[in-house]
């Protein structure tokens, strides 16, 4: 089976399966912690996101799980093949910036309802699904070609009420919830939407503040809506006063 090593990082290595159109996220061995406690802790955590992506699955598009394969930290779930924000917001148009982020502080309000937390809320962590410039062919051999990649990537553009951006063409799916958790707490809110914040300013710092405010502006369907932006001003005051000492 082909494969492609797509990311390694301190945590977890993010190998894509061709053949199969898969992803598979190993959770690396830690050598300076006890075998047996590196090995309880890395399986408790694959366990817990992939329940967390299930979880999230139900208000957001998120990569669908194949399995779950606690005894050697795996997850293998769908490869979602579209354009991640990091790479290409600043290369749209200010309207549809405007537009994804609007849906995506959607998106975010509704995790946070559900009490959960991204932990690691950036556009590294975002990936836009074109719809409207996958070609859906009747040929045989052209359906043959590309089965995986159209039942992978177009897997979730069915019947949904969220996710949807710029009238119905495009969806924003949200990836690697490894640092993820449950959580109803104001404060935790806040420091998930004051990431975004940070990384908006960043990475796409020309417009960060108008495309943070359609994040807010997204936010606001979320029922602690006011809580958690005050609570963010707070964040914020506590960075700044650490920067400064």
């Amino acid at each position: 089976m082909k494969s492609k090593i797509m990311f390694r990082g301190a945590e977890a290595e993010i190998t894509l399966y061709k053949r199969k159109n898969w992803i598979f996220k190993d959770r690396n061995k830690k050598s300076y912690r006890i075998p047996e406690i590196d090995e309880f802790l890395r399986k408790r955590r694959t366990k817990s996101e992939a329940r967390l992506m299930e979880k999230a699955s139900k208000v957001a598009f998120v990569p669908k799980i194949i399995r779950v394969d606690e005894k050697s930290s795996r997850i293998v779930m769908e490869f979602i093949k579209g354009k991640k924000l990091s790479d290409n917001l600043n290369d749209f148009s200010e309207k549809k910036q405007k537009e994804i982020l609007l849906e995506a502080g959607r998106n975010i309000a509704r995790l946070h309802d559900l009490g959960i937390i991204h932990g690691d809320l950036t556009t590294s962590n975002m990936i836009l699904v074109e719809k409207s410039k996958e070609k859906l062919v009747s040929k045989k051999n052209k359906i043959v070609n590309r089965k995986n990649e159209i039942n992978n990537t177009l897997s979730h553009f069915k019947n949904s009420d969220f996710g949807w951006v710029g009238g119905h063409k495009s969806k924003i799916f949200f990836i690697d919830f490894g640092l993820g958790f449950h959580s109803g707490k104001i404060e935790d809110k806040a420091v998930d939407l004051h990431l975004l914040k940070q990384a908006l300013e960043a990475k796409h710092f020309l417009r960060w503040k108008i495309l943070f405010a359609k994040v807010a502006e997204g936010y606001k369907i979320s029922k602690n809506y006011s809580e958690v932006l005050e609570r963010m001003k707070k964040v914020e005051q506590r960075g700044r006063y650490k920067e400064k000492y």
